[in-house]
């Protein structure tokens, strides 16, 4: 069984990339399936809040939400009741759009145990916890698709109804830069600072940044496996370059790129004064 909640919140960001959500696939729909696609969008597009699709194990409810999706042409959350179902879901919906953003949202703690007391035997026990890189990258993609596109699938446990910060607050702590820009390199080593970069000139990995000379390298915290260079000729970004942080090999060449806080949980200079 497959629910959908229609949503006509206010957009507080307008996202600046965006390219139609479309479905690569050999199959067409069939069967039931096209009745219940044009059902599912008319319902959509008349302001229906609640609609659910009804449907066996194999009956293809997967590919008729995407099917929807794509008529409808809106950002998704696609809402899973636990990390097994949704990395499921998010592995199917990543092969059906390939060319959008299909991102993958959930609790990224391997286990936690919350702090305790125990009053028979005066025992305080502390909270402990671990928590995973790799979906911490993921979660940080997922914001940033948010913002950035429109033509995005959000794949979520039910970890997304918890907050997670201020949406303004989080695009506001994030920074542009261009090629031919005006600005010192020591300005943009404090902002990635502010936004909780640290320095790690040997140990490079996600959520860093190095500096030698003229050339500052950053690891977004959304990637896995690129970082971006900037070479700078006095106060003036020179080019911008996205290289493989491992061998150095060059990626591609950009004219622009935007970087995120490397937190979630990052609070603008305005909001702390208050």
């Amino acid at each position: 069984m497959t629910t959908l909640i229609s949503t006509n919140s206010k957009e507080v960001i307008t996202p600046s990339y965006s390219q139609p959500l479309k479905v690569i696939s050999s199959f067409k729909p069939s069967g039931d399936q096209p009745a219940a696609i044009k059902k599912l969008v008319e319902g959509i597009i008349k302001g229906e809040e609640e609609q659910v699709l009804l449907g066996v194990t194999g009956s293809g409810k997967t590919f008729t939400m995407a099917k929807v999706i794509e008529a409808v042409q809106r950002p998704t959350l696609i809402m899973a009741p636990n990390k097994t179902l949704a990395a499921q879901l998010y592995g199917e919906m990543k092969n059906l759009f390939p060319n959008n953003a299909v991102e993958y949202f959930v609790s990224y703690y391997d286990y936690y145990t919350p702090e305790a007391y125990v009053p028979r035997s005066d025992t305080y026990i502390e909270k402990e916890s671990s928590i995973n890189e790799q979906i911490d990258r993921l979660r940080h993609s997922s914001t940033r698709s948010l913002v950035e596109r429109r033509d995005t699938i959000i794949v979520a446990s039910v970890s997304c109804i918890y907050g997670i910060g201020s949406v303004d607050a989080y695009s506001s702590m994030s920074f542009i830069l261009e090629k031919n820009q005006n600005i010192s390199r020591d300005i943009i080593i404090r902002k990635l600072v502010e936004l909780l970069y640290k320095r790690r000139d040997m140990d490079f990995r996600r959520g860093c940044f190095r500096a030698k000379g003229d050339v500052l390298e950053i690891f977004p915290s959304h990637y896995e496996d690129r970082s971006w260079k900037i070479s700078m000729f006095g106060d003036e970004i020179e080019s911008i370059t996205e290289v493989d942080p491992l061998t150095g090999e060059k990626i591609a060449k950009m004219n622009q790129v935007r970087v995120f806080a490397n937190s979630h949980y990052v609070t603008p200079k305005p909001t702390i004064k208050k």
